[in-house]
């Protein structure tokens, strides 16, 4: 004997009778959001759990639900009225109708965006909604609960003539009536269906009504004649077989004929029968009984037992029309095969849940999901199959029948729904969305209120993220034995965040050993990238981190600067400033100072590969039709063309008056910084030039691995300005290297 039972044995079996008189004397005048007399909808909810078959505290449960808000105290009323088991499941509706609005903002959000990404994901927040709403309930009988109200709700506005909220019919449609078909309540399903259409789409549902033209009682009762006339044939035949058909109803039409494009006229199955035999023996014998009391429609039968579909599924499907004229279906199968369609890979839910794609053969399902459904769905099969025999086992466990999924399903404050491991925490939910979040959370909102970061979320909750600008996670979440993180997901991200980090470290490291040794050597100025390679690393980075850990001598760095390495190239930067230089720069026509020795009158100009300034040693290079190229002696650039064509090298020196400081003009040369970067780093190197009164006219940023490098072109009258310049530039915060451009 369960607890519940226990707990149970000293309350009276609850009746639907006592609910609703409970409901009367405490509701009174109360209406329910939809306009519904309060009392009203309790007797409704409770006599549709009624036609299901439930038990005793499930039918009360429903009646009582609504009246819960307008009790001051209503777990422990109800528990004392009705016993533990009522309030319990009072509770667990309660907590279910929160999914309400946010099932409606899911199945709402971005109707009007019809782009292949945005429907998928509509898509999946569905499914993850219906799934959700199993898993929010602990107890099976807590979705009876709310398909019965929500049905209740669309026979209301049926019979009073009022439109519901939009979002009801598209909740209903996306959520509700799915759920009722897979657990096999068609009898709640068709009707949830029917009614949503009804208030969606009233122009079609009521041009197919009028195409429908017999009422559905006559319809039904036009079947119950059919059955009864077969179930004669096939008695005198000694064939034992169940035979079971209604009229289809509005809605499977209308999807019918959208998924297949078919007129009305060319619907043969609005009416359909299904007869369950024994073997397939049976079912050959069936069909020629059938054909012989119908006249059966030409090329509208399908053997699917002897030529099954492609997922297996087996049946004999044929079209006849009826005395009065009008086809229906036959459908003809064995218990197995029938079991296999119900509960198997070909369920009949399958396709018909896919839509339009779904008459196609298109089914998209998770196979262990499936086989919980299947399970939920036998054993309600299993409870009408004892009823009327006293107390109803098949209750029993459907009273403690829940969905057992490995994942819980939460919310975001925008009501998208997340679904995650058993036991995830707020950490986890911050790095399921994005990685970064993930790094710089460093607090969570559970349902509006601050809980710890190592707290196990529960199915429904609302998760809020409070994180910082920026920052970096923590190396406890890693521990285990604290419970910061459960997903391996989340983990694998934590632990990447720290290699590169570590790895950060150590090349920040090993480029100030590094660097101090090309102070030491006098080879600053020397290309790290080529020394790099040189030294068989394939970046400066691998060669710094390789430093750090002190697995590369730095006396192979000091054997390679023995040789005098290429000057460092002109870094390629995406950003770029650059200003109009003053009257009086060399850049803009002013004079540049230089005297060509033997030649008067020519034509000359610095050149921006060295950038030239006196009183830096100089020689001349004679271009093709822009005159002279005046060049620093050291130029790469300049040796290697005068190495080609030496005849065109003149000897050039700069004028009396320049080395004497009495010129005016200007000269730009390039200036190179490296520094750690940092906040205000650029104001604090800009002050340095405005103290010196230099003009800065172009200026070159790059930042890698918080490491900046810096280009500024300025204006100087000599090199001396640029030594100064240098000198003061190495004293900001920071700076690691200040140079001029080699």
């Amino acid at each position: 004997m369960t607890e519940s039972d226990v707990l149970n044995e000293t309350y009276p079996e609850p009746s639907i009778e006592d609910a609703l008189a409970f409901v009367r004397e405490h509701a009174k005048d109360a209406r329910v959001s939809t306009g519904e007399l309060l009392a009203d909808h309790a007797a409704g909810t409770a006599r549709i759990m009624q036609t299901l078959n439930v038990d005793a505290h499930a039918v009360a449960a429903g009646a009582l639900f609504v009246l819960a808000p307008h009790l001051d105290d209503p777990d422990k009323v109800i528990a004392e009225r009705f016993g533990p088991e009522v309030q319990k499941l009072v509770g667990d509706v309660r907590k279910l109708l929160r999914l309400g609005s946010v099932s409606s903002r899911a199945t709402l959000a971005d109707v009007s965006d019809n782009t292949r990404d945005a429907q998928a994901a509509r898509r999946a927040q569905v499914e993850a909604l219906r799934k959700m709403v199993l898993a929010f309930a602990q107890d099976i009988r807590v979705v009876l609960i709310r398909l019965a109200s929500r049905l209740q709700t669309l026979r209301y506005h049926a019979a009073t003539k009022t439109d519901p909220a939009p979002e009801v019919s598209r909740e209903t449609f996306e959520i509700y009536a799915p759920l009722a078909n897979r657990l096999g309540i068609w009898q709640l399903k068709w009707e949830l269906e029917d009614l949503s259409f009804r208030f969606e789409d009233p122009v079609t549902y009521k041009r197919i009504a009028k195409l429908l033209d017999e009422k559905r009682v006559e319809g039904e009762s036009y079947v119950l004649e059919a059955i009864a006339r077969l179930e004669k044939e096939l008695e005198t035949a000694h064939i034992k077989a169940e035979v079971s058909g209604r009229p289809k109803h509005i809605y499977s039409i209308v999807k019918k004929m959208r998924g297949k494009h078919l007129d009305f006229s060319e619907v043969n199955d609005v009416r359909a029968f299904r007869v369950i035999v024994g073997d397939i023996k049976d079912c050959y014998t069936v069909l020629g009984i059938v054909h012989n009391l119908w006249q059966p429609v030409p090329r509208e039968f399908d053997d699917y037992i002897s030529r099954p579909k492609p997922n297996g599924y087996k049946s004999l499907h044929t079209v006849v029309v009826g005395d009065d004229g009008r086809a229906f279906e036959v459908q003809i199968r064995t218990h197995e095969m029938h079991q296999f369609a119900e509960y198997g890979v070909a369920a009949h839910w399958r396709y018909k849940e896919a839509g339009v794609r779904g008459y196609a053969g298109a089914v998209t399902s998770s196979d262990k999901y499936d086989e919980k459904i299947a399970w939920l769905r036998q054993l309600l099969a299993w409870k009408d199959d004892v009823e009327g025999e006293g107390e109803q086992p098949g209750w029993q466990h459907l009273r403690d029948a829940t969905l057992e999924d490995d994942h819980i399903y939460v919310l975001t404050p925008q009501a998208r729904v997340i679904a995650l491991p058993q036991g995830s925490t707020a950490v986890d939910f911050a790095y399921y969305l994005h990685s970064e979040l993930g790094h710089r959370c460093r607090g969570a909102r559970v349902d509006g209120s601050m809980v710890p970061l190592n707290t196990s979320l529960q199915n429904g909750q609302t998760i809020e993220i409070i994180a910082v600008k920026e920052g970096g996670p923590s190396r406890d979440w890693l521990n285990p034995n604290l419970g910061y993180l459960l997903s391996p997901r989340a983990r694998q991200k934590v632990r990447a965040y720290f290699n590169t980090s570590d790895a950060a470290e150590s090349i920040a490291a090993g480029r100030a050993v590094v660097e101090k040794t090309l102070q030491r050597e006098g080879k600053t100025s020397v290309n790290l990238e080529t020394l790099a390679t040189k030294l068989g690393f394939k970046a400066p980075e691998d060669l710094y981190a390789s430093v750090a850990k002190e697995e590369f001598s730095l006396r192979n760095i000091e054997q390679a600067l023995s040789d005098a390495p290429p000057p460092e190239p002109e870094a390629e930067v995406p950003e770029q400033f650059e200003k109009r230089s003053s009257g009086q720069s060399v850049a803009h026509g002013a004079s540049t100072g230089v005297l060509v020795v033997g030649v008067d009158a020519l034509l000359t100009q610095l050149a921006r590969c060295c950038r030239p300034a006196p009183p830096d040693p100089i020689a001349g290079f004679v271009t093709r039709g822009k005159g002279m190229s005046i060049h620093r002696c050291d130029c790469v650039t300049f040796k290697r063309m005068a190495q080609r064509s030496p005849e065109r090298v003149l000897h050039t020196t700069w004028s009396a008056d320049v080395m004497g400081g009495r010129g005016s003009s200007v000269y730009p040369v390039d200036l190179q910084v490296e520094s750690a970067d940092r906040q205000g780093l650029l104001r604090d190197i800009t002050e340095v030039f405005a103290r010196e009164k230099i003009n800065v006219i172009g200026v070159k940023t790059q930042s890698r691995r918080n490491v900046a490098y810096m280009q500024f072109t300025v204006e100087v009258s000599s090199s001396a300005q640029i030594q100064r310049a240098c000198t003061l530039l190495g004293e900001v915060q920071g700076v690691v290297r200040a140079v001029r451009r080699a």
